[in-house]
């Protein structure tokens, strides 16, 4: 059985989506907005304003999905205890993923070889999200 991260994002989940399918090649198999639903939400589960946020979306990341939406209760999203981690076949793809995800991030381990890879780094991007990029060694 597959775990699939849910993401949710502080407004912002149609940029995270954008951001996404142009750093990370995702393709975005469905976004789909609080107004376009086809039943009436719960009572408090909208803000006012919030109709045309994102309820759900689905990205494809080669064989992973990822799945995010906007939280429009009013609660900040924190992405701490956990990363996403990527490993890409090479170093050249690593530093193509890391230099994308680090645009409007914080480095925190740049990308560099360890014991364990030829080339590994962590970086949390715009949206808050910890990434870690591991080519895994031959």
């Amino acid at each position: 059985m597959p775990i699939t991260p849910y993401l949710f994002f502080d407004g912002r989940a149609e940029e995270a989506a954008e951001f996404y399918s142009s750093a990370l090649d995702a393709k975005v198999l469905m976004l789909m907005r609080y107004a376009d639903s086809p039943e009436p939400h719960p009572p408090g589960m909208v803000a006012p304003g919030s109709e045309h946020k994102v309820m759900h979306m689905s990205l494809q990341l080669g064989d992973a999905t990822l799945m995010g939406a906007d939280d429009c209760s009013g609660a900040k999203p924190s992405f701490q205890g956990f990363a996403l981690s990527l490993s890409p076949p090479d170093e050249p793809a690593a530093q193509r993923l890391f230099g994308k995800l680090a645009e409007g991030g914080t480095v925190q381990m740049p990308l560099g070889k360890t014991f364990f890879s030829p080339c590994f780094g962590m970086v949390q991007d715009r949206f808050g999200v910890g990434w870690m990029i591991n080519v895994v060694a031959a």
